[in-house]
């Protein structure tokens, strides 16, 4: 059991916490433990007292039913892994935080606008999808029982939801994910790569300062608050693992 707890915990650990919080909500939302009304958002409920904001989260948490519950976790797990190991557009934290408030943003509004869904967990998986695999180009992944060049992986997401029920309506809602995951892409690499522009999505300042805090250090007088080096150089309350990755590097 000391083993499982000790794998478990060396895993990348943004990865893991959404990966778990996806999976415990899913369980209990179709072993019926929880209710799924709190998992679906709509735009009016921000407007009720209290607003409901804690939605513009928990709409992401809820998996396919049946082995989607494994498979989507699965997913989520690998291309969030992807991405926070060994990214290049990642190296640090906040950096990887930042996109996934910016891209669950735009999936929100676009399927406001658009389709109507209130749960956006398939859409997040192809923007994960495709921005772990833009650098990927000329190396091969597998996609079930097929290899493919792994660029394509997105494309096969979005086909394979048009063989559920309801396929039309979840290939709108992966739509989504591509679209926002794509001007994620266009805004902090193609413009300042091809257009001799600035990144247009940095990651604010205040989202740093958040992350970072001092370290209470024990002196011969009592405690005192002192920095915490990290992998950016700044200090932080955040977990050694965190900070010990070193840069991201893009495999393949």
């Amino acid at each position: 059991m000391a083993d499982i707890a000790s794998v478990y915990m060396n895993t990348p650990p943004i990865a893991r916490t959404v990966a778990t919080a996806v999976f415990a909500c899913s369980v209990g939302v179709y072993t019926g433990m929880l209710s799924g009304f709190p998992f679906f958002f709509h735009y009016s409920l921000l407007f009720k007292f209290p607003p409901a904001l804690y939605r513009l989260v928990t709409s992401f948490l809820i998996t396919g039913p049946d082995f989607n519950v494994l498979l989507d976790t699965y997913f989520v797990f690998t291309y969030l892994s992807q991405l926070e190991m060994s990214s290049s557009k990642f190296p640090r934290k906040e950096d990887l935080i930042w996109y996934l408030m910016f891209v669950s943003s735009v999936i929100v509004l676009l399927n406001q606008l658009f389709t109507g869904a209130g749960s956006y967990l398939q859409a997040l998986l192809v923007a994960l999808c495709y921005t772990a695999t833009q650098d990927q180009r000329g190396v091969n992944a597998h996609f079930y029982v097929i290899t493919i060049p792994a660029q394509l992986m997105p494309h096969c997401l979005l086909l394979v939801q048009l063989l559920f029920p309801g396929g039309w309506e979840r290939f709108k809602i992966g739509l989504t994910g591509m679209f926002a995951a794509h001007i994620h892409d266009f805004l902090t690499r193609l413009y300042p790569e091809f257009g001799n522009g600035p990144n247009l999505l940095p990651t604010p300042g205040w989202l740093s300062w958040i992350l970072s805090t001092p370290r209470v250090q024990n002196t011969a007088y009592g405690q005192s608050m002192g920095p915490q080096p990290e992998r950016s150089g700044r200090s932080g309350p955040l977990p050694d693992s965190w900070r010990s990755a070193g840069p991201g590097r893009r495999l393949g």
